[in-house]
Formats: C-alpha cells, structure tokens, sequence
C-alpha cells in the first residue's frame, strides 16, 4: 500500500512578512510543520504499524528550506519525500498549489493508494488545497476525517466530524481524505529516525520535471490574488459574563459600552 502525505511549512505567525503581491514571504522564515498536516502524517503512520508492505512519502511545495521538515517527517517514519520547488512557484494560490500537486504526483507517484492532508492550512484556512488536487486527479475524497478506522490497499473506512454529528464512511481507493487535529499528542522522532532522516535523500521536482509550464503555475497560474494584507487592530476587550444572571449581566455590558 502507499501512501502519500501531503504536509505544508507554515511560517512562524509572530513574525509574518509580506511580499510586494501580498504573499507571505517564506523564504528564510522560522517555520513549523502544519498542525493538521501532523496529524495526516500520524494517520498514516497508524496504518503503516497495522497492515503490512506500507510505503509513506511525504511531499510538499515550498522553498529549499522546507526540505528540513520533510527530513523530520522521514525522522518520524516516512520511508521518503518529495520537495516540489521552483522559484516559479512563488506566490500560488490554492488552484495553482492543487494544480502543482496533482500534476506531481500524476508524473512521479501515480501507483498511489492513499492521499492524507491536513484540512486546513493555519497560514490561510480555505481548505481548498486537498479537495482540488483529489479533483484534478478524479479520485474520491473524503473531508473532516477526525480518525481512520481501518485501511487496505482497496479501501478505507473512516469517521468524519460533521455539525450534525459522526458520519462512518468506507470508500474505494485511491482516494483522498483530508484530516483534522486529533486529540492526541503526536509522535516524537527517534533516534534511529533521525539516523534514518539524515541519510536519506529528498527528491526534488521543478515545475519541468511535472510537465507544467511557467504561466500555469505560482503567481502566473493563480486566478485570485490578495489584494490587501495586515494584521487586525484590538479595538475592543472581551467580556466574560456568569451564566447566573445572563440578563442582568448583559444589560449592565450594554449600558457600559453606551
């Protein structure tokens, strides 16, 4: 079976820069794993200590230096993974990124099974990222995945969370499921995984080496834009108010703030 996991590097968000296209600016940023992104990575790990012949690659798009995290994500158990880096990618939206994506795992990791992403990205939270690649790829997908129950080379059963309650959902692979944070504390590398990481090779792929051209990707192959960033002023303090009394409370909230 194997399995693809899609992680992201996000930036430090106490120290956010900006581009002049109001993109953040990554390069040479502190950086962490996405939190969702952590647990897609636990998901597959889960797997790969219950079924046999499992194979994990973690990939992602971004800078050079993004290829620190997917060393830590081989340090964690990943058998391998994949930078897709190209200064041609700057600057991409969701369809761009998903576009991207797809097309390398079309050219370079076709015979997959399983897709696990985060389901939201901390530095933009559109969620759009996972369904628009499992869309360019015309597989199914699965969302709001807050735990896989069970997984084969043919078919994965999970729960996903919806505001109605808990929905149990077996689809046919391949397929692509998008995961929320888990109410577990992650896995920590070991010592052999670290070993295993620092030996390891990272492949890396050019917006030529997926068969796309430069106006299809980045800035150039992104059909939104942003045309306004910044942080958001603290106007107002948050008031908290006892459940005893909730009228008489919020009568004297109001008054003050008249």
């Amino acid at each position: 079976m194997k399995i693809l996991v899609c992680i992201k590097q996000v930036p430090d968000t106490t120290n956010i820069k900006w581009t002049e296209n109001n993109t953040i600016q990554r390069e040479g940023l502190e950086s962490v794993i996405n939190p969702y992104d952590v647990y897609a990575l636990e998901e597959a790990l889960k797997i790969k200590k219950h079924e046999q012949n499992v194979e994990i690659t973690a990939i992602t798009m971004g800078p050079n230096q993004a290829e620190d995290m997917l060393k830590k994500a081989v340090a964690l158990g990943c058998d391998g993974g994949c930078l897709i880096s190209d200064k041609k990618f700057a600057g991409a939206d969701t369809y761009a990124t998903g576009k991207t994506l797809s097309a390398a795992i079309k050219t370079h990791y076709s015979d997959f099974n399983l897709i696990i992403c985060g389901q939201f990205a901390v530095d933009g939270d559109t969620a759009q990222t996972g369904p628009s690649v499992a869309a360019k790829l015309d597989i199914p997908q699965v969302t709001y995945v807050n735990e896989i129950v069970d997984a084969n080379e043919f078919y994965v059963t999970v729960r996903r969370e919806l505001e109605e309650g808990i929905e149990t959902v077996q689809v046919k692979l391949p397929a692509l499921i998008c995961v929320l944070q888990g109410a577990y504390e992650p896995s920590r590398p070991t010592i052999n995984g670290m070993k295993r990481a620092k030996n390891t090779e990272i492949k890396v792929l050019s917006h030529k080496d997926i068969l796309l051209e430069p106006e299809d990707v980045g800035l150039k192959g992104s059909p939104t834009y942003v045309s306004k960033a910044f942080r958001p002023i603290k106007k107002h303090e948050c008031k908290f108010i006892s459940s005893d009394e909730i009228a008489t409370n919020i009568k004297e909230c109001l008054k003050e703030d008249e």
